[in-house]
């Protein structure tokens, strides 16, 4: 069975901002030993290396080289790889090219494969992301929640938007949902949005599975988001680091923008260094109001 990209083992828990230097050093003393791994790495995914080919190239046994990767990388050289491999299948695919051709300019064997990558990554499949929601449906509502007006949209595989407005907004967050699946089919259903409110706000029944449609690395950012415990905070620098690209602040400052399930992939925690709340796309007060209820909720357990 298929690993649900949220229920990663590898997502190990957020030990506080304290971690962060700490990390940080770590990682890059582990960067100037993994440089040419990486670079092997670069060249060779297509050819689906074995553990013990990528340790030979780089000199190191196949224990040291993995145990020494996975803690710079967050992951296994393989499921890097794979990375790897489901970024280059997606700019393919956007660029227009068949499913067939996209697995095959990765080294995958047809569109079965190809498939499988893209649901372990994405949990949606390579053609969806193709047609940029074509063919898929997207079931949406509005419904009350602690923080005003909670817009939700599901697809088949699971809860795939959760966005928030006040009175009067509604049409402009749905525009903004429905831009990042512009061809998919729309139909509204506010009573299954008030159930699904219930689920995630009050507990009121089992939490709805997430499917995670976006970039590679915005769906790396969004995973790492969850490191962040509820009545916590972390800085952009550390969400960075545990993507594995400490520098890249302005690339991951986008990607949480781009979140398109908040709340329950809580990008509302991400704060900058000084400790300012800085942006959040459904505005600045909900961000505030989430903190304060979560530090209320958390302080009271």
């Amino acid at each position: 069975m298929t690993q649900h990209p949220l229920n990663d083992p590898s997502l190990e828990p957020f030990a506080g901002p304290a971690s962060g230097p700490a990390r940080l050093d770590q990682q890059a003393a582990d960067y100037a030993r993994m440089g040419a791994a990486l670079h092997w790495l670069a060249e060779h995914w297509r050819e689906r290396p074995r553990l013990e080919q990528a340790a030979e190239a780089v000199g190191l046994s196949e224990f040291h080289f993995q145990r020494l990767f996975t803690r710079w990388a967050g992951v296994s050289p393989k499921t890097f790889m794979a990375a790897i491999a489901h970024g280059q299948a997606r700019k393919s695919l956007e660029a227009g090219t068949s499913v067939l051709d996209a697995a095959l300019d990765i080294g995958l064997s047809g569109p079965s494969r190809l498939h499988d990558l893209f649901i372990a990554h994405e949990a949606v499949t390579p053609g969806e992301v193709r047609r940029r929601g074509e063919g898929l449906t997207l079931t949406y509502g509005y419904a009350p929640c602690p923080f005003g007006t909670a817009l939700f949209v599901s697809s088949p595989r699971g809860l795939c938007g959760l966005a928030f407005c006040d009175a009067g907004d509604e049409a402009a967050a749905l525009a903004d949902m429905q831009a990042r699946w512009p061809a998919g089919q729309w139909q509204r259903d506010d009573a299954g949005a008030r159930q699904l409110s219930g689920a995630v706000f009050l507990g009121d029944g089992p939490a709805p599975p997430l499917a995670l449609m976006g970039p590679p690395f915005h769906i790396q950012v969004w995973k790492a988001l969850l490191k962040i415990p509820a009545g916590a905070t972390a800085t952009y620098a550390d969400v960075a680091a545990w993507t594995g690209k400490p520098a890249a602040f302005r690339a991951t400052g986008a990607a949480i923008g781009a979140n398109p399930i908040s709340y329950l992939i809580p990008c509302h925690r991400a704060i900058a260094r000084d400790g300012r709340l800085t942006g959040y796309h459904w505005g600045l007060a909900r961000k505030a109001a989430m903190l304060g209820h979560e530090a209320v909720m958390t302080a009271s357990a």
